[in-house]
This record gives structure tokens, sequence and C-alpha cells, in this order.
């Protein structure tokens, strides 16, 4: 274990409240939080019983004035989320009394902890490896009871076990090779091209595999982004307050009510859809609505799924057909709405866009909702979202796996060209390292500061 000094931060929401915590770990946390502590009797935290509560008084050590009612929890490291002694003091919820507390903490000697350090503490002492600790930001944003999952599931080793796996193949690979390059005359087993490349091949498609889970797993960390875009009064307000069920964009028979973007988050089995609604686009003069249309345009560009709505009830024109080539090479499903007035469309007016993605809907009655959350799961999800699996839901986690397989992929090649199992080994010890990225034995120490300094205030 690391020797670090004493750190301390606020580890609940600033605000009301029935409890405020205020966290304090390293060596002295108990000797700091005892110097301004007082039990009911007198007595103090010296002694106290790991993983016990002790009620009493947090004074202010200078004047001896009572600054709130307390209880006091103690965690003799390595036992504890940083593998340090770590002492928590639960007071009553307000911004003053644990602010007036922080204050009195850092006084006797404490130091007020960086965005994410308890964390990282727990990191660098080796309770959690680095995959485990970015799990525990994600459970922190998770949007929907899916992606809550998917982050319990990491926080609890589940993605490491499937990597230290992978590396565990990759670094047996890698001692045969040396054994057999080194120590020819020895009887043991040779090591062959051909082995190896089996071997290596093997190991390639487990990556493969892994990888594949990629998109979806961004998607259940972050969200899909989703842009509702047409021409104005088609009905994009109008469906997303029916898929939202609330009023929450203004919806009027007027063209250009909505001037700029709205962004709400809905869960489709799970997954959260960061549904965008943008205003119409079409030639303005209005400078309001000019700049509005603008940024339906930017936020096309950079949308996982693109929903363009066309009114049923009107033939298609020159700004619709416009929207529809922009689109063409894109995610995306197109709504035939107003499905309850008089059809002008036909399939003709849409050649060149997968009749799979053209539903008829009716923002108004709700008819086609359900396909449409159908064809996003098609679209993205396999028809299927999955949550009994190994997902990677990390970008950094990602890229590190694309490296590797890019190895192991060069380690083939050399294989194949040369037959010489020790230039080979040269790129499968690089994919052994790049997979050891992940949980961080091999990362460089600039970056893990960089991905903790992204955690909140006393995690």
């Amino acid at each position: 274990m690391k020797e670090f000094d004493t750190i301390t931060a606020i580890a609940t929401v600033l605000g009301e409240g029935g409890i405020s915590i205020i966290r304090v770990s390293g060596h002295k946390s108990l000797e700091i939080v005892n110097n301004m502590f007082r039990g009911k009797n007198g007595d103090t935290l010296m002694g106290i019983k790991p993983y016990t509560m002790k009620y009493g008084f947090i004074l202010d050590t200078e004047s001896g004035d009572v600054l709130d009612e307390v209880l006091v929890s103690f965690m003799k490291g390595p036992r504890s989320f940083t593998a340090e002694d770590t002492v928590e003091i639960n007071c009553h919820g307000g911004v003053v009394a644990t602010k007036r507390i922080l204050e009195e903490v850092i006084r006797n000697g404490a130091r007020l902890a960086e965005p994410g350090e308890f964390t990282k503490r727990a990191f660098l002492n080796g309770r959690i490896d680095l995959s485990q600790a970015e799990a525990v930001i994600d459970i922190i944003r998770a949007k929907t009871e899916l992606s809550m999952k998917s982050a319990v599931q990491q926080s609890g080793g589940r993605v490491s076990k499937e990597i230290n796996g992978v590396r565990g193949k990759l670094l047996e690979i890698i001692a045969h090779i040396e054994a057999t390059v080194d120590y020819p005359e020895d009887d043991l087993e040779e090591m062959t091209s051909e082995k190896v490349s089996i071997q290596l091949d093997n190991i390639l498609q487990q990556i493969n595999n892994i990888l594949s889970t990629a998109d979806e797993g961004k998607i259940i960390r972050e969200g899909l982004n989703t842009v509702i875009v047409g021409k104005p009064n088609v009905g994009k307000s109008s469906l997303l307050n029916s898929l939202l069920m609330e009023q929450r964009a203004i919806v009027t028979d007027v063209p250009g009510t909505t001037r700029d973007v709205i962004e709400e988050y809905i869960n489709i089995e799970g997954v959260p859809i960061k549904i965008i609604d943008t205003a119409g686009i079409r030639e303005t003069k209005d400078l309001v609505e000019k700049i509005g249309v603008e940024k339906s345009k930017e936020k096309i560009n950079e949308a996982d799924l693109i929903i363009l709505m066309l009114d049923l009830s009107r033939e298609l024109d020159e700004e619709d057909r416009e929207i529809i080539d922009n689109i063409k090479d894109k995610k995306y499903i197109v709504l035939l709405n107003k499905s309850d007035l008089n059809g002008k469309i036909d399939k003709d007016d849409l050649k060149g866009l997968n009749s799979q993605y053209v539903i008829q809907t009716s923002a108004k009655t709700g008819e086609g909702l359900e396909m449409l959350k159908d064809c996003i799961k098609e679209l993205f999800f396999r028809g299927e979202v999955k949550s009994n699996e190994v997902i990677i839901t990390n970008t950094r986690h990602k890229e590190a796996l694309i490296k590797a397989r890019e190895h192991c992929i060069q380690g083939l090649e050399a294989l194949r060209n040369t037959s010489a199992i020790d230039l080979a080994s040269i790129d499968i010890r690089n994919a052994w390292s790049s997979l050891g990225e992940i949980t961080g034995e091999t990362l460089e120490e600039d970056i893990i500061d960089k991905i903790f300094s992204e955690f909140c205030l006393g995690k």
C-alpha cells in the first residue's frame, strides 16, 4: 500500500437534506477527527472498533463550540474503499453545517481531495483495477437501469476478468516462444509458427467478439444521440411530446414555432435515448429561425440516428428531397406522420430509402411509436438489448482492444511471411501491453491522472 497524506471531501451532494457525509482518508484520519470529536460522556474516538459508528459532537477546536451532532464511522485499512484508514462524519444535511465541519477537518491537518482522488487511491493501493475505478463514475452517471447494471458488472471486475483471461493466453504464448528460442537444446515442447498461428488466431477471434459489443456498449453508457428533423409543422415537437409522454415542446399550427434545439432523454428497454427536437428546415428570412435551422443541420452531422418526419398529407417538395439526400448515408428512420389523414406520398417518392425503416405514424394518436422503438433496437442492437454478456462501454477500452487486435494481425502476418516466431513475439507482447491499458497495468501515469480528474469531488 502506498503512503499518502490525509485527504478529505464532502461525499454527498451539497444542499439541504437529511444527512451529509464528510469523508476523511489517510493514516492520520482517525487522529484528525478525534481532535474535533467529543462523545456524549466526554469520550474520544481512540479505541473505536473498526466498522462501527460512534455518537457524539464535532467541536470548533479553537473556541470549543459545538458545530453539529454527528455519527462517526471508522473503516480500518486495507479493508476500506481506499484501502487506507477512513473516517466518515455523518452530520445533518445543510450547506452551512457541512462546509463548517469540512473546514474544521482541514484546519486539523487534512488536505482537500482532488476530483476522484479517493477512487484513485483505491486503484493505486491495488484494491481495484482501472476499469473497475472507471465504472464507479459510470454508476454515478447512469441514466437507466441497464446502463447502471453494466457499470456495476464492470465495477465487480467482469470486464477485467475477461481481459486478463486474454492477456494470460498471450503471456503463455510469449513464454513458450522465448523458451523455444533461448533453450533450443532443452527437452521442451517446441513452439512452431503453425502452433503460434493457431493460438494467436483463436485469441484474435476472442478480441473481435469482445469488440463487437463496443458500439452497443457506448450507447448504453452515453445514450443514443437521436435527432428529429423535417420541415416546419410536420409534427416533430408532437413526436417528442408523445415519446416523453409530457408537453415538453410547444406545439402550434404556426410554422417555425420551434426555433432552438430541445434535448431530452427517454428510456427504451434500459437504453438511454437522447432525443433532440430541432427547428424545421426551410429557407427563411427570420434571423432567429435561420440560426435554429443552421443548428438543425449541425445536429444531423453529429447524430447516431436521424428520425426524418414527413407529412403524409402533403406531397414531397424540393426541401423534403434535399433532406432525404442528406440522410441517405446515415442511420435513419423515416416517419410518415399524420397517417390519420389522406396519404399523398407513395413508395415511388421514397426511392433510395430502405422501406424497412419507413413507418406510418400519427404523433397525435401514438400510432407507429412501438414500431419506431423496434426499428431503433434493430438498427443498433440487432433486434434485442442484451444485458447478460460482457459489454465494452468505455471508448478508451475500445481503443485499447483495437490496438491489441492490430498487433495480433501483424503477428499473424509475420508468421505467414517469415515463419519467425521470435519476430511475431514482439507483436504479441505489444498486444499484451495494449490490453493492459484497460486494467491500468501498462498505462502511463499522466493518462491515469486525466481519467481521475473527470470524477466528481468526494469520490
